[in-house]
């Protein structure tokens, strides 16, 4: 009690207190655990609080909002009080600027954990059109300005006359989410710098030539609802869908993993980093808030308990850590550690 006692009445010192009532508390104070944030860390997130309900059912239920990672970050770094969130969950590291925010708006302890990874996975509908990509294959098809030329690119043949001559369709993300995030970082800015970029061009100029993606109707965003994505591709077998691994292992019997440089998006090839879309999924706890939201130690406690290779988090597809990074993320659930500006260089 004492040391509730203090963290409240620290946060209450930083004037960020809500003035509203929410999770079913009223005036400045909160009860339930509130996480925001990506749509791939979404359903294992709600996972975690499922079972923690079950667990510890004399806390409130988390309440879990899929937003995408962007606009997660930008809630969790609105400031440290009772109307902001305890977590944010992202399918990408923080980046240096939304760091930047949180330290401005007063979230001056933040603590990553890397919960697993996951994949970018493209798919078809099975028995749908198949083939074998490429980052380059994929750059050339969905970039708004492919090596600084005019997109012309209209069928996959196009591209290669090796490929379907059927029309380019690809359902993906919106640009606010981690999963975009991470299709231009591993696959687009990979295939961009394979191909002839024109010389002299400024840093920002080259990342909008790598990162843009076309606005014609090929590429069509569906916001931050990778199952729509899976209902979109699953209806139309000449469509190709982009989003996390966990989608495609939950949907297998819907929706067909295509391989990407000749891997195949599976747990075995994604966890060891041969498949080109891998990447960490992370969530982020604002330390000041431990001790003042009840339950956020069980919480951590529960995503480690469950979060192993034959736990139930693995079962609807996320790839999990192994050896010392799953050790030192585990150290982090209790000891948490401060994320510093030099540890994202």
């Amino acid at each position: 009690m004492k040391k509730l006692s203090i963290a409240i009445a620290a946060l209450a010192a930083t004037g960020l207190t809500a003035c509203g009532s929410q999770d079913g508390a009223s005036g400045d104070s909160r009860n339930a655990i509130h996480a925001v944030g990506s749509s791939t860390v979404y359903p294992f997130a709600t996972r975690i609080s499922e079972i923690f309900s079950r667990e510890h059912p004399d806390f409130p239920a988390a309440n879990i909002e899929s937003i995408g990672t962007g606009g997660g970050f930008s809630a969790f770094c609105s400031g440290v009080g009772y109307d902001t969130p305890d977590f944010a969950q992202a399918s990408r590291r923080i980046k240096p600027g939304e760091f930047e925010t949180c330290q401005e708006n007063g979230v001056t302890e933040i603590v990553e954990i890397q919960v697993g990874m996951d994949g970018i996975a493209f798919a078809s509908a099975q028995g749908g059109i198949d083939m074998n990509l490429t980052p380059e294959i994929v750059y050339r098809a969905i970039a708004a300005n492919p090596y600084g030329e005019e997109q012309t690119n209209e069928t996959w043949s196009d591209i290669d006359p090796s490929l379907p001559d059927l029309p380019i369709l690809v359902y993906g993300p919106p640009s606010t989410s981690g999963t975009r995030d991470a299709l231009a970082e591993l696959i687009l800015e990979v295939g961009c710098e394979a191909g002839p970029l024109p010389e002299g061009l400024e840093e920002d100029e080259q990342d909008r030539i790598c990162t843009e993606v076309r606005s014609d109707g090929a590429y069509v965003d569906q916001g931050e609802q990778d199952n729509l994505i899976v209902s979109k591709i699953e209806t139309n077998p000449n469509a190709v869908g982009v989003f996390g691994y966990s989608y495609l292992e939950a949907n297998s019997d819907r929706v067909q993993g295509l391989p990407m440089n000749g891997v195949e998006p599976t747990y075995d090839n994604i966890s060891s980093f041969d498949y080109p879309g891998a990447r960490p999924l992370y969530i982020y706890l604002k330390k000041e808030h431990v001790g003042v939201i009840p339950g956020i130690e069980e919480f951590l406690a529960t995503w480690v308990a469950n979060w192993g290779e034959d736990g139930p988090l693995a079962e609807i597809g996320l790839v999990t850590n192994r050896g010392e990074v799953r050790e030192a993320m585990t150290a982090a659930t209790t000891e948490f550690p401060v994320l510093t500006a030099e540890d994202l260089q």
